[in-house]
């Protein structure tokens, strides 16, 4: 699995479709408002999820784009993943595929278990889990609390934010300064 950016900027409209809905579409031009990602590659992106059965559009005034199934039951992964699958179609046509590792190669069987770790991961994570995160993030905006306490909505399988926390450098660099 490769994480790209659109593979995040995805989960991020995904996710802004969830939190928008309330049983209407959403239209692209609000998440791209919203979010900061350009009308174009929405579509794009929106044209390989409906493909992939994950979102379906309605048209005509009013219209936009709805869930197929609940936040519940929709992982990171499968967003991923369906952002990315015609992409890589294009790139296999194209002769731009990535190399698959030999099988003499000393760190294949490392790099299997990551991605094969990675897909895990993001397979636990669920949009509703965002969903909260994020809930509980607007409720507590400014609070340190927020960011070291685990949420109670969330299920046990949600881990917890990868994000440093405000008072953290977050580079090598940004510490050098810092202790200079």
């Amino acid at each position: 699995m490769r994480l790209t950016t659109r593979g995040k900027l995805a989960v991020t409209a995904i996710t802004d479709v969830a939190l928008h809905s309330h049983g209407h579409p959403v239209a692209l031009p609000g998440i791209s408002v919203r979010q900061g990602i350009s009308l174009s590659y929405l579509e794009d992106i929106f044209s390989a999820l409906r493909r992939a059965g994950l979102v379906h559009s309605v048209r005509g005034p009013g219209g936009g784009y709805m869930l197929t199934r609940p936040p519940q039951s929709l992982s990171v992964a499968e967003i991923v993943m369906a952002s990315e699958k015609y992409m890589a179609h294009a790139n296999d046509k194209a002769g731009n595929a990535a190399p698959s590792p030999s099988s003499d190669d000393m760190t294949a069987d490392l790099w299997a278990s990551f991605h094969s770790r990675i897909l895990e991961y993001l397979q636990s994570i669920t949009v509703a889990d965002l969903l909260a995160q994020h809930r509980t993030g607007a409720d507590n905006a400014g609070s340190p609390a927020a960011t070291a306490q685990p949420s109670q909505a969330r299920p046990h399988h949600a881990r917890e934010s990868q994000l440093p926390s405000r008072n953290v450098p977050n580079s090598v660099f940004a510490l050098g300064l810092r202790a200079g």
